[in-house]
């Protein structure tokens, strides 16, 4: 599959990703009463939030054309590691200072 119509598809992924995680967003902000959830539930719309955010930027990144590049160094990110981690901004080595 060339490079266009991998994008393509993991555009059309991500953009189904996000609106899979809206609705669950929606459904966990939902007040259920049950303060016994409330925990769990806190736990669950900061994890959401995180991954729309994720997707979000890969998002607009993908608009603007820097998709696939790392923010650090400006070099092309493994498709592999996009395939598997599709809203990476940074590729391997500059993580893994990151990260230190």
């Amino acid at each position: 599959m060339n490079d266009r119509t991998w994008l393509t598809q993991l555009e059309a992924t991500l953009t189904q990703e996000h609106e899979t995680q809206t609705a669950r967003l929606t459904q966990l902000t939902a007040d259920t009463g049950d303060p016994a959830e409330a925990h769990t539930n806190a736990a669950l719309i900061a994890a959401t939030r995180h991954s729309l955010e994720q997707i979000s930027a890969a998002l607009r990144r993908m608009a603007a054309g820097s998709y696939g590049s790392c923010e650090r160094c400006g070099t092309a990110i493994a498709r592999e590691r996009l395939e598997i981690l599709p809203h990476a901004r940074f590729c391997v080595p500059c993580q893994q200072k990151l990260n230190g």
